[in-house]
């Protein structure tokens, strides 16, 4: 899956170079790059970031990508997928996750492109903001969990699903409309908990994003042989959401991300599997 998921990345790599279109690999695959220099052995996806800017001109030129290896799916182009992000699915291949059987979009071994928007200035504000797109990922996460909680929260889970995805992303919509690659302000995934929260708090004037400039200065890492592009103050960024991220955790820590419910690479062919 690693490897499947490699053709992607590359793929994507090349045309975001020939339109001129930035991309960061972040999270979990920096981290493999710069202590492994490929991927974590027990990672099970990969990850890009692209501030608003980007990703909305990469959107406009997905059908650039060679739909033999992958194909870019967000809400516009598959109206039955519900993320606020977008994914890179590898053509040829099914992959489901547990508890998401009834969910209806495409699938696909995939990897994961996040836009980075714009957060407030203000401190009060940024936490009004994480409550409010906390509510809305919660929202579009009650499709999976209608069926996969229990009890009242099963209950209240069901009520929520009744509102329309397309209900929440035109609620976020001010926030994309806000968020540019020149102003000062700090940057996040909405449609994921903050990353200054998720495996090391930090203090609150930086835990709900991070600084633009992480995003805007790059370089090239080694990645299980290919040349990609990540951030330039590596250690800044994964100090910020890992502590040590140099040490390695337990062996009973070195899982994937999530249960598979049921996965095929038999649409791929033969020479790519080897």
């Amino acid at each position: 899956m690693q490897l499947i998921q490699l053709d992607m990345l590359v793929e994507l790599d090349r045309v975001c170079r020939e339109n001129n279109i930035n991309y960061i690999i972040f999270a979990g695959t920096l981290l493999g790059a710069v202590r492994h220099k490929g991927y974590i052995p027990w990672d099970d996806d990969a990850d890009i970031g692209m501030l608003r800017e980007d990703y909305e001109k990469f959107k406009k030129i997905a059908h650039k990508l060679d739909t033999s290896v992958c194909f870019f799916q967000d809400h516009s182009t598959d109206p039955d997928y519900i993320w606020g992000y977008g994914k890179l699915r590898r053509t040829g291949t099914s992959f489901i996750r547990s508890g998401q059987e009834h969910l209806k979009g495409q699938t696909g071994v995939f990897v994961d492109i996040f836009p980075f928007d714009d957060i407030p200035l203000s401190i009060p504000l940024q936490i009004l903001q994480d409550w409010h797109v906390f509510c809305l990922r919660k929202i579009l996460w009650s499709q999976v969990a209608k069926k996969t909680e229990h009890g009242l929260r099963r209950i209240w889970f069901s009520l929520l699903s009744h509102i329309p995805p397309e209900a929440v992303f035109r609620s976020a919509e001010r926030y994309k409309r806000r968020s540019n690659n020149n102003t000062p302000n700090r940057v996040r995934i909405l449609f994921m908990p903050s990353s200054g929260m998720i495996y090391n708090k930090n203090p609150i004037n930086t835990r709900y994003g991070m600084p633009k400039k992480w995003m805007l200065e790059r370089e090239e890492y080694d990645f299980e042989g290919k040349r990609l592009y990540g951030i330039k103050d590596a250690d800044a960024f994964l100090s910020y959401e890992y502590g040590d991220y140099m040490k390695l955790p337990p062996e009973e820590k070195r899982t994937p991300h999530a249960p598979v419910s049921s996965y095929d690479f038999a649409g791929l062919h033969d020479e790519v599997l080897l």
